[in-house]
């Protein structure tokens, strides 16, 4: 779908990251990375995955920080990593140091959906802006928790749910 909008994309089964953005970016790396997954990042490679799962298992670390890691550490320097994925709780293997030697700015929050609901309302009613393309199921109601079982569980290409009462 991000591709069909026009962004460049990577698939980290298949390429490194890291490794892709170097190549993409002449070795600079991007100026900005955003991490949109938080603590439901799934999948990952090499020992940090490994290390991540472990401590979940164990219950040390309550969330998965694989993308974030990865946006730290392939910002350019002087970039902007902004979180807007959700974290829960702790994580563990913050690259703390690169933040501070490579002088990101780290900017973080969920969007303040109260604040820009009305405007963005009254762009959808006269036609500027049309989201309908991100709606992959409408339900009821009553369908609720299954239509949250086929969102969490990545089922049936599952983007987002509408709920219609």
């Amino acid at each position: 779908m991000a591709r069909e909008g026009g962004a460049e994309t990577i698939n980290y089964e298949e390429v490194g990251t890291y490794e892709a953005l170097m190549d993409m970016t002449g070795g600079r790396g991007p100026d900005g990375c955003i991490d949109d997954v938080g603590m439901e990042a799934f999948g990952g490679h090499g020992i940090g995955y490994v290390y991540d799962r472990a401590k979940q298992a164990l219950g040390a670390e309550t969330d998965r920080p694989i993308a974030l890691r990865e946006a730290i550490m392939a910002c350019r320097n002087g970039g902007t990593v902004s979180v807007i994925g959700v974290y829960g709780g702790f994580i563990d293997k913050f690259p703390m140091g690169s933040v501070m030697n490579r002088s990101l700015t780290i900017k973080t929050g969920q969007c303040h959906v109260q604040r820009y609901w009305p405007k963005l309302l009254e762009h959808i009613e006269k036609g500027d802006i049309d989201p309908s393309f991100v709606i992959t199921h409408q339900l009821s109601l009553e369908d609720t928790p299954k239509g949250y079982d086929i969102f969490v569980n990545k089922e049936d290409d599952c983007i987002k749910v509408v709920l219609k009462p």
